[in-house]
């Protein structure tokens, strides 16, 4: 439990994955019976980019930092309107005044009716999590790990709903606990929208959470990876969505290319990779 994601608050693997799930939730709301969102590793909510944490590494100069030049105009920065309403004012530099997690997201773009569920198991995270949520009866925070959570709140009653897998790849088993958990979680409920967030440090590891969701009979899944640099360390990022939106092939296909160039570290070195299966 040593993962502290507000030191990565905002980076470009943030800003890959929040302008997704914004898109995912958009999509759930067009439709008036309630839904669930479940989110397995929910962090602390939402962050402080003048913290310590953040100003230590600043990821989220290379990241939301640099939102700050797309023209809104345009048929991506239509697309990402939504989610940069929720992210706010910015100061000079281009940095948030909070940047808003995917419980934060989630909580803005849900309606009346609908449930959400946050999970987070480092101490400190939840607490910041639980404090932040306490007031809104739609929310339940649970100090609970998220493995756990993803097998036991599956089928929701609503029968409608996402569930967002954003471990922190810690350990060294992570792709298969996630392949293992999401078989396990998409038997009991195949219906359900399931985004799995992955970092792309090894190319095999992540071809074979893709070979895995295949193998679970999953009538139609979505692969998305982002990269901004050919270098080692952290620079291209991944979300595999199974049930996709029928829409989210078409948004991504006009939203990552933009991405690739406008977080890119050096001309030429962002890349989008788009597969599907199924739809």
């Amino acid at each position: 439990m040593n993962y502290r994601h507000a030191f990565h608050a905002g980076n470009f693997a943030d800003v890959f994955k929040h302008a997704l799930l914004t898109r995912i939730l958009l999509y759930l709301n067009r439709k008036d019976a309630h839904y669930r969102v479940i989110d397995t590793h929910a962090g602390e909510g939402a962050y402080d980019l003048s913290r310590d944490e953040a100003a230590r590494t600043g990821e989220w100069r290379e990241g939301i930092g640099r939102l700050a030049t797309l023209p809104r105009n345009s048929d991506a920065g239509r697309l990402l309107r939504p989610w940069l309403d929720i992210v706010g004012a910015c100061d000079g530099e281009g940095r948030p005044l909070l940047y808003p997690g995917s419980p934060l997201i989630a909580q803005k773009l849900a309606r009346k009716g609908d449930r959400l569920v946050f999970c987070e198991k480092h101490p400190d995270a939840f607490a910041a999590l639980k404090a932040r949520v306490a007031r809104d009866r739609r929310v339940k925070a649970l100090d609970l790990d998220g493995w756990t959570a993803l097998g036991a709140f599956v089928p929701p009653p609503e029968r409608r709903g996402l569930v967002l897998v954003d471990p922190p790849f810690e350990a060294k088993d992570e792709f298969s606990t996630m392949a293992r958990s999401f078989a396990a979680a998409f038997a009991k409920w195949s219906t359900g929208i399931y985004a799995l967030w992955y970092p792309v440090k090894d190319t095999a590891a992540a071809q074979d959470l893709w070979t895995a969701v295949g193998a679970s009979r999953a009538k139609s899944a979505l692969r998305l990876e982002l990269a901004v640099a050919a270098t080692a360390g952290l620079t291209r990022t991944g979300l595999i969505v199974v049930n996709p939106p029928f829409v989210l092939e078409g948004e991504a296909r006009t939203l990552l290319p933009a991405l690739a160039h406008l977080l890119e570290r050096t001309p030429g070195a962002g890349a989008a990779l788009i597969d599907s299966f199924g739809g």
